[in-house]
């Protein structure tokens, strides 16, 4: 009877032994602050207000996705492995918003996909600037700069716009929104595909 218990206690000591060990070794993530703030879920459906928002354009951006990756040019120019370019989606409602986050949003989709796109605007004079200060600063050893002309065109581009209309009483405010995307080839100018995403919000006032 006494070696059963004195085997028990040393098993219960050993577990408790263990148990400290393991909390020791767990590390949490200091918080600060109480002012109240909490994270939310980023997909979940956000009805705040009538303007355009996270869940819209979560909505719009994978819609149009969805459409284009099925085109035969976009299944062509990934089996080329030709490239593609996205002008910044442009803004023809009364409210703001940065558009660049629908445009990135699309182009992180297609490269999921297998579509690989060139930089353009001020991502673009940002890669001039870095190619003229390795190449003509006299900062960069010549055998270590990348070299200038080696940049590559694309076959097609993207553009599109973002419009609404904004319907109010002395009760409700009623908004209606149209994305339309456009892919173009570059050396024709001819449309090769064309969709448009279409958003309505109300709200009582």
């Amino acid at each position: 009877m006494g070696s059963n218990l004195g085997r028990d206690y040393r098993t219960s000591l050993l577990a408790g032994v263990m148990l400290l060990a393991l909390a020791g070794c767990q590390t949490t993530s200091p918080t600060t602050g109480t002012s109240g703030v909490s994270y939310g879920d980023a997909k979940a459906v956000e009805t705040v207000t009538t303007d355009l928002g996270s869940t819209d354009i979560q909505m719009i951006s994978e819609k149009m996705t969805q459409g284009l990756i099925q085109t035969p040019e976009i299944q062509t120019l990934i089996k080329k492995r030709q490239l593609l370019m996205a002008s910044p989606v442009k803004n023809k409602t009364s409210e703001y918003f940065d558009t660049r986050m629908i445009t990135d949003t699309i182009l992180t989709q297609l490269q999921k996909n297998g579509v690989k796109y060139v930089i353009e605007g001020e991502d673009m004079q940002n890669q001039t600037d870095e190619l003229m200060r390795q190449n003509q600063s006299g900062l960069y050893s010549k055998s270590k700069t990348v070299k200038m002309g080696k940049m590559q065109g694309a076959k097609y581009r993207l553009d599109g716009s973002i419009s609404s209309i904004v319907k109010k009483t002395s009760d409700l405010k009623d908004v209606y929104y149209k994305m339309n995307l456009r892919l173009i080839e570059i050396e024709t100018g001819i449309v090769e595909w064309s969709d448009e995403k279409e958003i309505r919000k109300s709200a009582r006032r």
